[in-house]
């Protein structure tokens, strides 16, 4: 995987991340230094070992789907493309944000990173090195979610949507060109 999908595939993944964390800066108190570390650390670990858990049992049936690998890195890219695309638009523009408590975080945390578990898969069947890409998610997730707590209080939960539905349409296209790359030869 070159590092511009890495880089992609990282951005893609985090945004989810940056838009719970936009919404969580823009409730309560004022946000503090140390509770954007806190989210974007959370969210950051979290967000790194889901996809090294995929991986793992992608790994376990690699050999079984390996002619078919490029299709099923598209489909299970795009079905969670669409499922951020979905949460995005089924949303109420108006609905409140998650709530502050450290039990909230880690369930927000938690929630958005289930696609990169479904990511880790993928990353398995196309043999790509996690090692490398796990962290990369990481990194990009923790200062999304802390970038978007220190934002929030300036942007509101109004622009959460519109990430959320960015961060779907770049996994589809990652899915589109992994396809399209295989296919081509």
């Amino acid at each position: 995987m070159s590092p511009a999908a890495i880089t992609l595939l990282a951005l893609g993944m985090s945004v989810d991340a940056f838009a719970a964390a936009l919404s969580r800066g823009a409730v309560g108190p004022r946000v503090r230094m140390g509770d954007a570390l806190r989210t974007g650390a959370v969210f950051g670990v979290v967000e790194m070992a889901t996809p090294v858990i995929g991986w793992c049992a992608g790994i376990l049936a690699a050999g079984q789907v390996a002619a078919v690998d490029h299709w099923v890195a598209f489909a299970l890219l795009g079905l969670v493309g669409l499922h951020c695309l979905h949460a995005a638009l089924k949303r109420a523009p108006d609905a409140p944000p998650p709530g502050r408590s450290a039990w909230m975080l880690v369930a927000v945390a938690l929630g958005t990173s289930i696609d990169a578990m479904a990511v880790g898969v993928s990353l398995a069947v196309l043999e790509v090195d996690i090692w490398i890409v796990a962290p990369a998610i990481g990194l990009a997730t923790f200062i999304m979610a802390t970038g978007g707590m220190m934002a929030g209080r300036l942007l509101g939960s109004r622009f959460g949507r519109g990430a959320e539905a960015l961060a779907g349409l770049a996994l589809i296209a990652l899915g589109t060109s992994i396809l399209v790359e295989h296919l081509a030869g």
